[in-house]
C-alpha cells in the first residue's frame, strides 16, 4: 500500500466498499467535511504511532514524577473521600500532553499534513490543561472552572461549525452549537469526575480512544485515527504508573485535557450510519461508562441536597469496594464495562443497530438503578 495522500475537496462520501474495512490491503477512502482525502495508510503504521507514544511517556512519567515530588504537587490523604493512605504525586498527566503534542505534531510535519486542523483540537486541550494545572497546584471555585470550561466549549464548538468538521451535523447552526457545547463541557468533566480510583479513568479513557480509533480508521477519517491511536498509546503508557497502587496520579491538568480530546475526537467522528440518530448513539455508547458515573455520582449529590461539584465516596468505584471488590478488581470491571460499551458502539456501526441500541440503552438504565442503590457512604 501506498504512503501518499492525494487532497480532494469533494463533500462527504459514504463508505461504499470493502477497501475500507479494517486490515484490508486496498487503499481506504474517506473525506471528512472540509478537509476531504484519499487515503493510502496501513494499519501497521497507526499501531507503530501507539507504540513509540506509549514508550515515550512511559518513560517520562516517572520524571514527572520527581518533579511533583520536588514542587511538593502531591495529592494527600487527608480528605474522608481520599481512597489513597499515603501521599501521591499529580503531573502524570503533563506526560500525557507532552506526549500526545510530540506524536502529533511530529507526525503532521513528517507527514506534511494540515497543522491547523491538528491544533484545532490540541490547543483548547492544552487551555484546558493550563486550568487544571493551576487547579492542582493552587486549587480554583468550581463555578469559574465551569465558566472556563463552557468559555472553551463555545470556541471550539464554533470551530467545528465553522469548518464543517461535526461528525453527525444536524444543519441547524443553533442546535449544533448548543449540542456540541454542551457535549465539550459535559464530556469534559465526565471524565475529570471519572478519575477517581487509581487507573479508572486512564484506562476507561485507552478503551474509548481505541474503539474510537476502530471505527475512524474504517471510515478512513486520518486525523481522528491519528490523534485516537495516540491518545491511547499515551494513556496506556501513563497506566503503567497510575495502575492500583498508583505511583502518579494524572491531576486535574490529564483529565482535562483528555476531557477535551475525547469530547472533540467523539463529536467529529463521523460512522455515517442512516437514521442519523443511529450514528449519534455511537458516541454516546462509547463514553456510557464515564456518563454513568456522573449520572450517578450527581443524582445522589442532588438527593442529598449538596452541590454537585462537591467530591465524595459516591463514585462507581467507590461504590464497588463496597460491594467488596478490591481497587484493582474495581479499576479492572470499569475497563471491562467500558470494553462492553465500545464493542456495542463498534456492532452499531456495522450495521446491528435498532434491537442493540434498545438493549444497550436498557441494560445502561438497569446499571445506574443498580449503582444508585448501593449506599454513597461507607
Amino acid at each position: 500500500m501506498g504512503k501518499g495522500w492525494q487532497v480532494n475537496f469533494n463533500s462527504h462520501t459514504r463508505r461504499s466498499s470493502s477497501l475500507s474495512r479494517i486490515g484490508s490491503k486496498g487503499a481506504s477512502r474517506n473525506s471528512f467535511k472540509g478537509s476531504a482525502v484519499i487515503l493510502h495508510y496501513q494499519l501497521s503504521q497507526y499501531l507503530l504511532l501507539a507504540l513509540a507514544t506509549f514508550i515515550f511517556v512511559g518513560g517520562l512519567t516517572p520524571f514527572m514524577r520527581k518533579l511533583a515530588i520536588k514542587v511538593g504537587a502531591v495529592d494527600a490523604p487527608n480528605m474522608a473521600r481520599k481512597v489513597q493512605t499515603e501521599p501521591v504525586p499529580y503531573l502524570g498527566g503533563l506526560a500525557i500532553v507532552v506526549g500526545v503534542f510530540v506524536a502529533t505534531y511530529t507526525t503532521v510535519f513528517i507527514k506534511d499534513k494540515d497543522i491547523a486542523l491538528a491544533s484545532t483540537v490540541l490547543i483548547p486541550a492544552l487551555l484546558m490543561s493550563i486550568m487544571g494545572l493551576v487547579d492542582d497546584l493552587r486549587g480554583l471555585k468550581p463555578w469559574p472552572r465551569l465558566i472556563a470550561q463552557s468559555a472553551v466549549g463555545i470556541i471550539v464548538a464554533g470551530i467545528l461549525i465553522a469548518t464543517d468538521t461535526i461528525g453527525t451535523p444536524s444543519q441547524i447552526f443553533v442546535i449544533d452549537a448548543i449540542v456540541t457545547t454542551v457535549w465539550i463541557v459535559g464530556v469534559c468533566n465526565s471524565i475529570n469526575f471519572f478519575d477517581n480510583l487509581d487507573g479508572g479513568a486512564a484506562g476507561t479513557v485507552v478503551v474509548i480512544s481505541f474503539f474510537t480509533f476502530l471505527i475512524a480508521y474504517d471510515r478512513g477519517q486520518l486525523m481522528i485515527s491519528a490523534l485516537s491511536i495516540v491518545t491511547a498509546g499515551a494513556t496506556a503508557g501513563f497506566l503503567i504508573w497510575n495502575r492500583p497502587p498508583a505511583k502518579i496520579y494524572m491531576g486535574d491538568a490529564g483529565a482535562l485535557f483528555l476531557g477535551i480530546i475525547v469530547a472533540v475526537l467523539t463529536i467529529r467522528l463521523n460512522p455515517d450510519i442512516h437514521p442519523a440518530w443511529k450514528s449519534l448513539s455511537i458516541p454516546l455508547f462509547l463514553m456510557a461508562i464515564p456518563l454513568l458515573d456522573t449520572s450517578v455520582a450527581v443524582t445522589s449529590r442532588l438527593s442529598r441536597g449538596i452541590s454537585p461539584f462537591t467530591g465524595g465516596r459516591d463514585h462507581l468505584s467507590h461504590r464497588l469496594m463496597r460491594k467488596g471488590l478490591h481497587r484493582r478488581t474495581a479499576a479492572i470491571t470499569l475497563w471491562a464495562l467500558a470494553g462492553v460499551y465500545g464493542t456495542i458502539a463498534f456492532a452499531i456501526y456495522k450495521g446491528q443497530a435498532t434491537a442493540l441500541i434498545a438493549s444497550a440503552a436498557f441494560t445502561w438504565a438497569y446499571l445506574f438503578f443498580f449503582f444508585i442503590r448501593i449506599p454513597h457512604t461507607d
